[in-house]
């Protein structure tokens, strides 16, 4: 059964920083294009950052870009998401998700909530 668990979400204040966990379960991760999704209260989901599963290469949304990093522990089937410099607007509930493509994602998480706010 293909699981995927989202920890790490939490109250931080602007400026600070979380790191974020997705445990897979139930299928390689490596073999998949995986990554992190993100929705706004009132706002439609974004997808934030992603390992391809063609190449490992990694996209960023450019809000995040230069303050977000995605990491992988292969042995653990566990991705990452160290988020630095936080901002209110990144205020939202963090999904892990995987599939076939970036574009594609099948497999999904019940996410996490992050709020930034002092």
């Amino acid at each position: 059964q293909v699981q995927l668990v989202e920890s790490g979400g939490g109250l931080v204040q602007p400026g600070g920083s979380l790191r974020l966990s997705c445990a897979a379960s139930g299928f390689t991760s490596e073999n998949y294009a995986i990554g992190w999704f993100r929705q706004a209260p009132g706002k439609e989901r974004e997808g934030v950052t992603c390992f391809s599963n063609t190449d490992d290469s990694i996209k960023y949304e450019d809000s995040v870009k230069g303050r977000f990093a995605i990491s992988r522990d292969k042995v653990k089937n566990t991705v990452y998401l160290q988020m630095n410099s936080l901002k209110p607007e990144d205020t939202a509930v963090y999904s892990c998700a995987a599939g076939p493509g970036a574009a594609s994602m099948n497999y999904w998480g019940k996410g996490t909530l992050v709020t930034v706010s002092s």
